[in-house]
């Protein structure tokens, strides 16, 4: 009997400027990469508030994947920088949820490289399909107020690194 394999479901926040139109770019000249990531395009990586994070695994994500400029490319001057220091904030609180933080990625990748962007897609894929179905929506329902303690701790999180910008 042959084991169904595992297809995770990925979140892909994606900036317009360059990793969208590296997506693109990878679909158009017909490059394979897996249709795991679910891409939602924003004007800027950094717009992809933790919010939006935890959101998208609260709602079935397996995996949740931030792309953007290169640090110094960014359209709107610093605001990759900004993504950078909530992309660490997450990976310190996702633990704290029991969520491996395996499962969010920060990307940097221009509009000329599709190439690096699809296997970059394709790896995170393997990276998520090892670590199985997240099923955290489940877990959270399993447990009265278990949202309520999520949005806390996120606004303490939130405070604190505003507070050191």
């Amino acid at each position: 009997m042959q084991r169904e394999l595992f297809e995770p479901k990925i979140i892909g926040f994606f900036c317009n400027w360059c990793s969208y139109r590296a997506a693109d770019g990878a679909g158009t000249a017909r490059m394979k990469y897996p249709p795991n990531v679910r891409v939602v395009r924003l004007m800027c990586s950094g717009r992809a508030d933790p919010a939006f994070v935890l959101k998208a695994f609260a709602r079935g994500a397996d995996g949740v994947m931030i792309a953007g400029c290169h640090p110094g490319e960014c359209h709107y001057i610093e605001q990759n920088y900004k993504t950078m220091r909530r992309y660490a904030m997450l990976k310190q609180l996702l633990p704290a949820f029991g969520i491996s933080p395996r499962r969010l990625r920060l990307v940097w990748a221009s509009a000329a490289e599709a190439a690096q962007l699809a296997q970059i897609i394709e790896e995170m894929v393997e990276d998520v399909r090892t670590l199985g179905p997240l099923n955290w929506k489940a877990n959270l329902a399993e447990e009265s107020g278990h949202l309520d303690a999520l949005e806390r701790i996120y606004v303490e999180h939130r405070q604190q690194v505003e507070v050191a910008s």
